[in-house]
């Protein structure tokens, strides 16, 4: 009974140390604002739509025009390591109701851009960190890794900048657009494998 005791008053401090963690590393990011870095910052998290979008739809473009399908191929992957990223982020977030920071630390936390739903996991990061993985994984070349990663790791830093993710949000956010883009590229990998040994079987 005591032991038990004890494990749960240790839980239970870890608890509130990572919850003042989480806020003082924010608070932190989110008072080292300035206008230049804020109209940075607020275009690099405005550009995760256009470019999580832009990017499977330019390749499908790309490969119609081309009459390349490995092109198209590729870019059915990246759209649907996208959507499939957008549909467990807002299910984590209609599940967890984790509320905004602005909205939990008023006197604390500024809000310096549009804030949505709830908080967790960052929408914004799993999307950008989504595309930055698939891409990366299509197209392995360090050139594109490296742009493309620096670009996710900016969205996420953006995000706490502005004061609408903590820490955590942005951390859980890019290892949900990390994980769903390996398993998307893998399962694309296993059906094109089978459709090509179907193929030769045909021939």
């Amino acid at each position: 009974m005591r032991l038990s005791w004890i494990l749960l008053t240790v839980c239970f401090q870890s608890s509130i140390f990572a919850q003042n963690l989480d806020f003082r590393i924010l608070k932190s990011v989110n008072h080292s604002y300035t206008p230049t870095g804020g109209k940075v910052f607020k275009t690099i998290t405005n550009s995760v739509n256009p470019i999580s979008i832009g990017a499977p739809v330019g390749l499908c473009l790309g490969g119609v025009l081309t009459k390349n399908s490995e092109i198209r191929w590729n870019s059915y992957e990246l759209g649907s390591a996208s959507i499939l990223t957008s549909l467990l982020t807002t299910g984590l977030k209609l599940s967890i109701h984790r509320e905004r920071p602005f909205n939990q630390y008023p006197n604390d936390i500024i809000k310096y851009t549009k804030g949505g739903s709830y908080s967790f996991p960052s929408g914004h990061t799993s999307a950008a960190f989504a595309t930055a993985t698939s891409i990366s994984l299509i197209y392995p070349k360090w050139y594109i890794i490296v742009p493309a990663y620096l670009w996710a790791g900016s969205v996420g830093y953006s995000r706490m900048y502005l004061g609408v993710h903590y820490p955590t949000d942005v951390f859980a956010g890019a290892l949900l657009g990390t994980g769903t883009s390996i398993g998307t590229h893998y399962l694309f990998k296993y059906i094109k494998q089978k459709q090509v040994a179907k193929q030769q079987v045909m021939l």
